[in-house]
């Protein structure tokens, strides 16, 4: 059998989950916002060729008392809930079904006094735009909007795409340190995500402790922080951005955020998480709407609806590791029981690697490049195990259908 070289780190045998339709190629995201595009830890099959995200699913319908967790949540909040009317939990949030599930149930549900923080989107949608407001409008949820430097978030989203075809790691790393900057700011103690990445393949072990590790956020040489694999001061050195202009992405040090006696947890390690019941409570709660088309890439109307590079985000993802939007929005809803495997299959047979069409000249002119650049930097990235063409046409060597 002949071998073909496998870029990225990434196993060079592909093997598919026997329970839902993820691959042995998706990479560990916390591994992901490294920064960098050597090689990249993978999503854990065992022996009998499960993956970790189904093995997590089946210990949460089987393993774990939510019944208890609730108890530990209402423990776990009372020493932070305000007593002055100050706001007394931080709800990092895109305006989306999971964050706005998060922030409403925290409030009506656990009587907490949120406030959400938001990275803005690089280009909001009209859906996005309209869910966000609606959070706080009809949801009665207070909070903030934090928009980037237009000039310089473009320009790293750039690189992120020509250097890792990864066009979303700006917005990524933006969204990950939004939270403990801006906690740190307001003197709020606790922070509140929604799931945990191990939902859908990461360690294991990341869903087995309430609080998050501290070190996730943090660095200690704000010039050593790193965009496709470029250091901040490189990026000054050679451009005309100057180390102010990156102040809201450098994170709290560490030592701020212990000294500051500020906790991160997430709400999936207390709730069984769902992502199509939290749009339903969305929907009723907080004014939350699907998009207005079905999503660019996959089946579903109302997961990641807010940025319009989220579908050349979900493209490049394809392109890379021969995994695409569908694949990702079958497999958990295959693993929460609301599809089967066989439908999930023809579902990715449908939908998977669909080009972004509809986003396509506003992403090209957000970034500055033209048509035949953006498709020579895809194809660059197309991993020799991966494809193949076939009269022209680029193929996936091997699919799960």
């Amino acid at each position: 059998m002949v071998k073909y070289k496998a870029l990225f780190g990434l196993p060079s045998e592909v093997k598919f989950c026997k329970l839902c339709v993820i691959s042995n190629q998706r990479p560990n995201s916390t591994v992901e916002m490294k920064n960098d595009n050597k090689k990249k830890e993978t999503i854990k099959f065992d022996d009998d060729g499960i993956c970790s995200a189904c093995k997590y699913a089946s210990k949460k319908s089987k393993e774990i008392d939510w019944k208890k967790r609730e108890n530990k949540l209402f423990e776990l909040l009372e020493p932070y809930r305000s007593k002055n009317g100050e706001f007394d939990v931080l709800v990092p949030s895109s305006g989306g079904k999971d964050s706005s599930f998060a922030a409403h149930l925290l409030k009506y549900k656990y009587k907490m006094n949120p406030l959400t923080i938001t990275w803005a989107p690089n280009m909001f949608t009209r859906a996005g735009w309209n869910n966000l407001n609606n959070l706080a409008r009809i949801g009665g949820i207070d909070g903030l909007l934090y928009t980037p430097n237009g000039n310089l978030h473009s320009y790293l989203t750039k690189i992120a795409f020509t250097k890792i075809c990864h066009p979303f790691q700006p917005f990524v790393h933006g969204q990950k340190i939004i939270g403990p900057k801006i906690a740190s700011k307001f003197g709020i103690k606790l922070i509140m995500y929604g799931e945990n990445q191990a939902e859908y393949g990461n360690p294991l072990d990341n869903n087995s402790n309430p609080f998050m590790d501290l070190d996730y956020f943090s660095i200690d040489d704000p010039l050593k922080i790193k965009f496709a694999g470029i250091s901040l001061k490189e990026i000054i050195n050679n451009t005309k951005f100057n180390f102010s202009d990156f102040n809201i992405y450098i994170p709290p040090k560490t030592t701020e955020i212990i000294n500051k006696k500020i906790k991160v947890s997430y709400l999936g390690y207390f709730e069984k998480w769902d992502p199509q019941e939290c749009y339903y409570y969305s929907v009723d709660n907080t004014g939350f709407r699907p998009s207005y088309e079905r999503s660019i890439g996959t089946y579903s109307r109302y997961t990641e609806i807010d940025d319009k590079i989220v579908p050349f985000h979900f493209y490049t993802t394809y392109i890379k590791y021969g995994i695409g939007r569908a694949s990702y929005d079958a497999a958990q809803e295959i693993r929460n029981g609301k599809i089967t495997r066989d439908e999930g299959i023809e579902l990715v047979k449908k939908f998977d690697g669909e080009f972004p069409n509809r986003y396509f000249k506003n992403f090209i002119d957000y970034i500055n490049i033209d048509e035949d650049t953006f498709f020579k930097i895809i194809d660059k990235f197309r991993s020799p195990h991966l494809w193949k063409k076939n009269k022209g046409e680029w193929i996936l060597r091997r699919s799960i259908y």
